[in-house]
């Protein structure tokens, strides 16, 4: 696995792990990098400073960061977006494309929702004009 620090083309600058160099050069070649914060895939490698071992022992580790806490604003963000969500919507789960399209033609009332698709469904909801985006996050239950 490796880290890469990663920057958008709105300035937006995040940390991924991939399997390997060659993985993110794949990933990235087919628009499957997006940046953590907006979305865009106009993603590329920020400067990274190499991690190199010291034999220092007398050196401070640094703090670990507490897990249950957002460790960034960008996070704090994302978790005020997902609550938001899940707290002003119906989850649809796997019939995401089904209810979206039913709401868009009108066969079913007007509410916002989300849930889960595949990509080839949600294309072809974009093809047919109806208005989706996609959510940088899981549903809490299927969340550690």
């Amino acid at each position: 696995m490796i880290q890469f620090t990663l920057k958008c083309a709105n300035d937006h600058q995040f940390d991924s792990w991939f399997q390997s160099g060659t993985a993110f050069d794949k990933l990235h070649a087919s628009g499957m990098v997006s940046c953590s914060v907006c979305g865009t895939t106009q993603v590329n490698k920020a400067m990274m400073a190499p991690r190199v071992s010291t034999t220092d022992k007398a050196a401070t580790p640094p703090a670990k960061p507490r897990l249950t806490e957002p460790a960034s604003p960008a996070e704090q963000a994302l978790a005020e977006l997902k609550k938001y969500v899940e707290k002003n919507s119906d989850y649809v789960g796997r019939d995401f494309a089904k209810e979206a399209r039913a709401i868009h033609t009108g066969d079913a009332p007007q509410r916002p929702i989300w849930g889960e698709t595949r990509g080839d469904e949600a294309k072809k909801l974009i093809e047919d004009g109806v208005p989706i985006a996609p959510l940088p996050f899981t549903p809490t239950r299927k969340s550690n």
